[in-house]
């Protein structure tokens, strides 16, 4: 199934799939947050490390299922498959775009 989603937040999926870090410049905003397993990231390249961490730790990759608006943010359920408990699941990633950039990132169950 496809899913149409904003430019910034198609890129950041694609690279994730692939595992490539620069290409997070293209779609993160320099001081962007990512919030994430308990934690916050801050900063284009705390972002690129935590993207890198994450990919060595679960080798997984992620399907858009559904996108939905929510006031300024942009809600995408991912299914997130690879080597982890529980796998494959399903996640909430809420994406707030400024001047066509993620300004932050929120992954939850």
């Amino acid at each position: 199934m496809s899913v149409d989603l904003p430019t910034p937040i198609a890129i950041y999926i694609a690279a994730e799939n692939r595992g490539d870090t620069e290409a997070l410049a293209q779609c993160f905003a320099e001081h962007a947050a990512v919030r994430d397993e308990g934690q916050t990231i801050e900063g284009l390249a705390a972002i690129k490390q935590w993207m890198a961490e994450t990919k060595r730790k679960y080798q997984h990759t992620i399907e858009p299922l559904a996108s939905a608006q929510k006031d300024d943010q942009t809600v995408v359920t991912n299914r997130l498959t690879g080597n982890f408990p529980g796998s494959p699941i399903e996640l909430q990633f809420t994406f707030r775009l400024a001047d066509n950039m993620i300004a932050s990132l929120e992954i939850r169950s």
